[in-house]
Order: C-alpha cells, then sequence, then structure tokens
C-alpha cells in the first residue's frame, strides 16, 4: 500500500480515529455546499469504509490526509475511478476533500500535488481529470494550479446528481506530457 508525504502532510491509509472527525467534515453545510447533501454518520462512515478498502485493495486511493507534527486528519485527497457513464469515462480522478478549518493553507494544492504526481509517475496514468460544478470556485483553483485546463465543451451533467442547480459539472483534464512540460512531473 502506498502512502504519500509533502514537506506538511501526511496522504496514509484510514484509521478508526478519523471517522469521527469524517463525519463531522461530512456534516458540515458549508462543505458539503456543493454537493447534493450533507452526510448522515452512516452515510459517511460507509464512505470512508469503501475509500479504506480500495486503498487495502489496490495500494492507492481517496488518502486521509493528516498535518505532519498537527492534526491527525483533516479530510481525504487522492485518486479515484469515477462510477458513472460519461463522455470522458474511463478515467482516473483527482479529488478532495477537506475540514473548513483547513481551507486556505494550501494542503488541498499540495496534496492533489502528490497524488497527480504518483497517477503519473507510479501508475502510468496518461490522463488525470477532475470535476464539480461551476459555483465550486475554491477547488476549480486548485485544479487550475495543479495544472489542469477546461474546455467548455465538455461541461456534462453528473449523472448521480439529481435535476437542479448542482447537476451541471465542469471537467477539467491534465494530461502527462503537460506535467511533465511544465515541470511538475
Amino acid at each position: 500500500m502506498s502512502e504519500l508525504t509533502t514537506p506538511r502532510l501526511s496522504l496514509r491509509q484510514w484509521r478508526d480515529a478519523d471517522l469521527e472527525p469524517f463525519a463531522a467534515l461530512n456534516s458540515d453545510a458549508e462543505v458539503m455546499r456543493h454537493f447534493p447533501a450533507p452526510m448522515t454518520r452512516s452515510q459517511s462512515d460507509e464512505f470512508a469504509g469503501g475509500v479504506r478498502a480500495t486503498i487495502a485493495h489496490q495500494g492507492w486511493g481517496l488518502w486521509a490526509v493528516e498535518v505532519q507534527g498537527g492534526a491527525p486528519f483533516i479530510g481525504f485527497v487522492g485518486l479515484n475511478r469515477p462510477k458513472f457513464e460519461a463522455h470522458f469515462m474511463p478515467a482516473i480522478e483527482v479529488g478532495w476533500r477537506l475540514a473548513r478549518p483547513y481551507w486556505g493553507s494550501g494542503y488541498a494544492t499540495e496534496a492533489a500535488r502528490a497524488a497527480v504526481a504518483f497517477g503519473f509517475d507510479e501508475l502510468g496514468l496518461l490522463e488525470i481529470v477532475s470535476f464539480t460544478v461551476p459555483a465550486n470556485d475554491r477547488s476549480r483553483r486548485v485544479m487550475e494550479r495543479l495544472g489542469m485546463t477546461r474546455d467548455p465543451a465538455e461541461d456534462f451533467d453528473h449523472p448521480r446528481v439529481p435535476e437542479g442547480p448542482i447537476r451541471r459539472h465542469v471537467l477539467y483534464r491534465l494530461p502527462r506530457q503537460i506535467w511533465e512540460k511544465d515541470g511538475e512531473g
């Protein structure tokens, strides 16, 4: 199983102690503003159990993130295989969800950069995608800091989101050659 480190963070397998702070994060209406609804404790635990099992099985996934020498759990960042039909599938996405006290510190970008490097260097991926609702400016800025780009013609209606204001999603792509060209790889 792979665990990643950055100058400030550890991306690691989930622990039982992560479940309570993860449930608090998932019940925060501001954190979950761009999702269909905040999660109940059982939904949060089920999600964490699924990503924990994925990491145990394939060696990578949506890792739990801790601040080295600081907070033992601030959310998750990592790579995932989306399980829905869309014009850009199959794909590997980079994604994140951090507790609100840790927003604005560069943690999402730092951890996502490590996950993307892992995807290109260790998994040999040719492209990594990310997507969110158009109004999620914070996540879109992280995507852009990673060197990802968007073509508005590729925006899509997320098939797992009910009709409404958050169904439409913007798609960002990062080909390996752009990552390498920009000196990231």
